[in-house]
C-alpha cells in the first residue's frame, strides 16, 4: 500500500509540474511579451526575423519563439533595419486580435496552426535579464501562406478586396 501510494504522490506531482511548465509558458505567451526585428531578406513569401522572447525559463523563451514572429508578423509588423525595410503587420486593423479572439485562441494554441507558418534556425542567443531570461531566435515567417489562410477564413481582407 505504502508502494502504491507514493507512486500515486510522484505521478501527481510530474502532472502538476508539467501542467503548471505549460500554463506558465502559455501565460508568458499570452501576454505577448517579445520584441521582433528584421535580419535579412528571406525567400520569396517570407521574413526572416529574429524574435526575442521573455521567460523565467529559458526553455520556455526559446520554444513560444515561432508563436511570438508569427504574432508579431500579425499584428505588429517588422521596424526596419539590418538592410530591411520596415513591414506593415498583415492584419490592418489591430482590434481584429480581440474582434476574432475565438479564431486567434485556437490559431495561436499548444499545436496550433501558427506552427505551419514558421519555422526557428540556428543557436539561440540567451541573455539573463533581472530574473528572466531574453532568448533571441531566428524565425522564417511564410507571410504569403499565412496571409492566404487568413482571407480564406474570413479573418481579413484580400489585398484585392478594395476599400
Amino acid at each position: 500500500m505504502k508502494k502504491l501510494t507514493i507512486l500515486l504522490a510522484v505521478a501527481f506531482l510530474a502532472t502538476t509540474c508539467f501542467a503548471s511548465s505549460k500554463s506558465k509558458a502559455n501565460k508568458d505567451t499570452q501576454e505577448w511579451r517579445y520584441e521582433i526585428e528584421c535580419v535579412g531578406t528571406g525567400s520569396a513569401g517570407t521574413y526572416l526575423v529574429k524574435v526575442w522572447s521573455y521567460s523565467k525559463k529559458q526553455a520556455t523563451a526559446t520554444n513560444q519563439a515561432v508563436k511570438n514572429a508569427v504574432h508579431g508578423v500579425l499584428f505588429k509588423g517588422i521596424p526596419g533595419g539590418n538592410g530591411c525595410a520596415s513591414q506593415r503587420p498583415i492584419a490592418s486593423n489591430p482590434a481584429i486580435e480581440y474582434d476574432r479572439a475565438d479564431f486567434f485562441e485556437r490559431f495561436f494554441a499548444d499545436g496550433g496552426d501558427f506552427q505551419k507558418y514558421g519555422s526557428a534556425s540556428g543557436v539561440p542567443e540567451i541573455m539573463k535579464v533581472g530574473k528572466e531570461y531574453k532568448v533571441g531566435v531566428v524565425v522564417s515567417v511564410y507571410k504569403d501562406n499565412l496571409r492566404k489562410n487568413l482571407e480564406q477564413a474570413g479573418v481579413i481582407k484580400g489585398l484585392g478586396s478594395g476599400f
